[in-house]
């Protein structure tokens, strides 16, 4: 293999390693808990406008977790989860030490390093947007010809 084709296939393990756990915390917020108990949630924990970053956040991390495993929009959305996890780090978990049995922050430190390397590269070969790149520039160099 190739060092793109090894590069890119660590990207996806990447992306579908995130994507799955966003959308199972997203999932849980939204069926587990319910919308209106993840918002009593981010009040009690001293999130400012819970009744809007609740949802919110709910719907991001389904949303971008689905299109992280797809690699769909890759980089805004790893960048919309890096603030995501910031928020949850430096709000709730900062306070509480590192280790997450004890409510610290190494679970969402590692979902925001993750969500930035993605943002950083790009998804990689195997994902949505390198297909759809690769529409769009055979659709261009079509019009051109």
């Amino acid at each position: 293999m190739t060092p793109s084709t090894t590069s890119s296939l660590g990207l996806a393990l990447l992306r579908v390693a995130l994507g799955v756990v966003f959308f199972a915390h997203g999932w849980q917020k939204l069926t587990e808990f319910t919308l209106a108990g993840t918002t009593e949630a981010f009040r009690g924990m001293g999130v400012p406008l819970p009744e809007l970053v609740g949802p919110a956040v709910a719907i991001l991390e389904i949303v971008g977790g689905a299109a992280l495993i797809l690699g769909l929009a890759t980089r805004i959305i790893a960048g919309l989860l890096v603030l995501d996890m910031l928020g949850a780090l430096f709000l709730v978990h900062a306070s509480a030490g590192i280790f997450v049995d004890a409510g610290g922050f190494e679970l969402v430190l590692a979902l925001a390093a993750g969500a930035a390397a993605l943002a950083l590269t790009g998804p990689g070969t195997f994902s949505a947007d390198h297909l759809v790149r690769g529409l769009r520039r055979g659709r261009s160099s079509a019009a051109t010809a």
